[in-house]
C-alpha cells in the first residue's frame, strides 16, 4: 500500500511501526454546535481507510478526539447560561446521532481535553525544563525558534508563515509565531489549578496529549482536512517531538476541503450545509458516494446537483440488491475462483494506489452491472459470486450500503405494499393516468416508485 504523506509530499509504502498494527489519530470536532457536509468529508475518509486496513488484516487502533475546552465552546456556554460541559456534551450527542445515521464506526478511543488536563500540564513543565517553551503572566508559550524543523510540515519558512497566516498578536510573545500552550483564567472561563496560576489548556498540546497518551509517542497515521496542516498539525509536531525527541507521526494524511464559492465550508463563514438536513435529504449512501468518488486529496464544490444524482446512484444499487434477495438465496457462499479474485486483485491495486476511491467506487458499479446481468440471463451461480463481491466484501470496506433501504425498517411497509398493489391493478385494467397520479403522490411524499419486470418497487428521497 502506499500513501502521499504531507510530511515529505512523496508517495510512500506504507509500513506501520508494529507489522500489521495501525496506530491512527484522526482530529475530531470541536463540539459547539452540529457539524455540516464539510465535517462528514474526513469522517467518511478516514472511517473507510480504517476499514481498508482491516479489510488488508492490520490490526488498527484508531483515537479521535473531542475537543471540549476552546473559546467557541466558552462562549456559547456564557451565551446560554450554562457550564461549558453542558455545551459540550449537549454537542458530542448530538455528533453521535450523526455519525451513526452516517454509518460512522466509533473509533476505539474518543477522548476529550478535559479528561487530561494533568497529563497537558505535566508536559508543559517538561517543555519548559527543556527549553522549548517560556512563562509570561501565567501564559505559557511554545518557543517556535527552539526548534529548528518548524515549517517541515507546511513546507514553508517562517516568514512565509508569518505572511499567510493569522497570527494572534500578544506583546508577551517572545516571536510572532510563538503559540500559546496554557491560556491564563480569564472571567467567565473554565480554568484548573497550575504551577502558573489558574488557565487552560491551548488548542495545540490538546491534540499531542490525547494521541501520544493512548498511542504511544509515535503514531503512524495523523489524519485530518488540510486546513489543519498549519497552524494545527504543525504545532502539534514541533511541540510533540521538541516534548519526546521522537518523530511524532510516521504518515501525515490530508484530505482537501469542501468548498462554496471557492470558500472552504466551515462555522465560521457561516456557509454550512448541516450534515443532518442533507441525510435527511440524501441519505447516508448518497453522501458516501459524493465523496468517496471523488479522490480525498482533491477539493470537491458543493453541488445540490451532484448530491441528489449520487444519492439516486445509491437507490438503484439497493434496488439491485433487493431484487437479488427477492429471487435468489442468500445463504450458499460461492466458491472462490479466478474472475473473483480478478475482482478482488483490482479492488487492491486501486486501494493500495494511495486510497484511490474513486476507482474502487468505478469498479462497484461495473459489478452492479454484471449482477443485474446475471439476473437477466438467470445465471444464479454468477449472480451469487457478483452478490457476494459487492454486499459481503467491497461495499463494506467502504461502509456503503450497510443499512438496506429504510422501507424494511419501517412501520409503513404494508400499507406501501397495499398502495402499489392497487397501482398494479389499475395498470392492469389500462387506467394508467390513475396509476401514475398514485405514483407522483408518492413521489412528492418523499417515495419514488420504481417499475420493473418483477414489479414495483419503492424507495425514499426524503422525509416521509
Amino acid at each position: 500500500m502506499f500513501l502521499k504523506n504531507t510530511l515529505t509530499g512523496r508517495l510512500e509504502k506504507f509500513e506501520p511501526l508494529e507489522p500489521n498494527v495501525v496506530r491512527m489519530y484522526v482530529c475530531g470536532p470541536t463540539v459547539y454546535g452540529l457539524i455540516h457536509v464539510g465535517n462528514a468529508r474526513p469522517m467518511i475518509v478516514f472511517d473507510a481507510l480504517r476499514r481498508y486496513f482491516e479489510y488488508r488484516n492490520y490490526r488498527v487502533i484508531m483515537v479521535q478526539n473531542f475537543t471540549d475546552i476552546d473559546d467557541k465552546i466558552i462562549n456559547r456556554a456564557n451565551e446560554w447560561g450554562v457550564d461549558f460541559e453542558e455545551v459540550a456534551e449537549t454537542f458530542i450527542q448530538e455528533y453521535w446521532r450523526d455519525a451513526s445515521a452516517l454509518g460512522i464506526r466509533a473509533a476505539n478511543f474518543t477522548p476529550k481535553t478535559s479528561d487530561f488536563v494533568p497529563e497537558i500540564i505535566d508536559a508543559i513543565e517538561q517543555l519548559i525544563r527543556k527549553g522549548h517553551a517560556y512563562v509570561v503572566d501565567g501564559d505559557v508559550y511554545f518557543d517556535v525558534k527552539s526548534f529548528p524543523k518548524y515549517g517541515e510540515l507546511s513546507h514553508r519558512s517562517l516568514d512565509e508563515m508569518i505572511a499567510g497566516a493569522r497570527v494572534e498578536v500578544s506583546e508577551k510573545k517572545r516571536f510572532a509565531l510563538d503559540f500559546a500552550l496554557w491560556k491564563a483564567a480569564k472571567p467567565k472561563e473554565p480554568a484548573w489549578n497550575s504551577p502558573w496560576g489558574k488557565g487552560r489548556p491551548g488548542w495545540h498540546i490538546e491534540c499531542t496529549i490525547m494521541s501520544t497518551k493512548l498511542l504511544g509517542s509515535t503514531l503512524d497515521i495523523h489524519a485530518g482536512g488540510e486546513d489543519l496542516i498549519f497552524p494545527h498539525h504543525e504545532n502539534e509536531k514541533a511541540q510533540s517531538e521538541a516534548l519526546t525527541g521522537k518523530p511524532f507521526v510516521r504518515y501525515w494524511l490530508h484530505n482537501a476541503l469542501v468548498r462554496i464559492s471557492g470558500d472552504k465550508m466551515s462555522k465560521s463563514l457561516g456557509n454550512i450545509f448541516v450534515l443532518r438536513e442533507a441525510l435527511k435529504k440524501f441519505g447516508a449512501d448518497g453522501l458516501k458516494l459524493y465523496f468517496l468518488s471523488k479522490h480525498y486529496r482533491s477539493p470537491i464544490d458543493f453541488s445540490i446537483e451532484s448530491l441528489e444524482a449520487n444519492a439516486k446512484a445509491a437507490r438503484r444499487v439497493l434496488e439491485t440488491f433487493k431484487r437479488f434477495e427477492s429471487k435468489f438465496s442468500l445463504i450458499p457462499v460461492p466458491k472462490n475462483e479466478p474472475w473473483m479474485n480478478e475482482q478482488r486483485q483490482k479492488f487492491i491495486e486501486a486501494l493500495d494506489n494511495d486510497f484511490n476511491t474513486p476507482e474502487a467506487i468505478a469498479q462497484i458499479f461495473e459489478l452492479v452491472g454484471f449482477l443485474n446481468r446475471f439476473m437477466d440471463e438467470s445465471n444464479e451461480e454468477g449472480a451469487l459470486r457478483a452478490y457476494h463481491l459487492l454486499r459481503r466484501e467491497f461495499c463494506p470496506v467502504l461502509g456503503l450500503f450497510e443499512a438496506g433501504t429504510r422501507s424494511e425498517e419501517t412501520d409503513v411497509d404494508p400499507l406501501l405494499r397495499l398502495i402499489l398493489d392497487v397501482r398494479k391493478e389499475l395498470r392492469e385494467r389500462k387506467l394508467y393516468d390513475l396509476a401514475d397520479s398514485i405514483r407522483n403522490r408518492l413521489k412528492s411524499l418523499g417515495i419514488e416508485v420504481r417499475d420493473t419486470r418483477e414489479g414495483s418497487t419503492y424507495s425514499f428521497h426524503g422525509e416521509v
